[in-house]
């Protein structure tokens, strides 16, 4: 199982970005996939989950301005990140929860 992140950037505060997670060797449709991210000197922390049935959870911090996604046809999942600011500024890993698998992160920069 292989996970490829994409899509981070530098953005200013109230932007938005979309990232994504391409996975090969494993389909993300049966599968519980999460969104990750630790800024510097900080631990990695949870974001948001999709489950094998659809269901979704985000921390506290970013509901409503986080939307995870899963396109089957395209085995990839996302995240829609809108209002970012600067405290989310992060690396955000893609993880398989079932493999423990890892993507290589994506940095997230929120700055005026």
């Amino acid at each position: 199982v292989q996970l490829v992140e994409s899509g981070g950037g530098l953005v200013q505060p109230g932007g938005s970005l979309r990232l994504s997670c391409a996975a090969s060797g494993s389909s993300v449709s049966g599968n519980t996939m999460r969104w990750y991210r630790q800024a510097p000197g900080k631990q990695r922390e949870f974001v948001a989950q999709i489950t094998y049935s659809g269901t979704t959870n985000y921390v506290s911090s970013v509901k409503g301005r986080f939307t995870i996604s899963r396109d089957n046809a395209k085995n990839t999942i996302y995240l829609q990140m809108n209002s970012l600011k600067p405290e989310d500024t992060a690396v955000y890993y893609c993880n398989r929860l079932a493999t423990n698998t890892w993507g290589q992160g994506t940095q997230v920069t929120v700055s005026s």
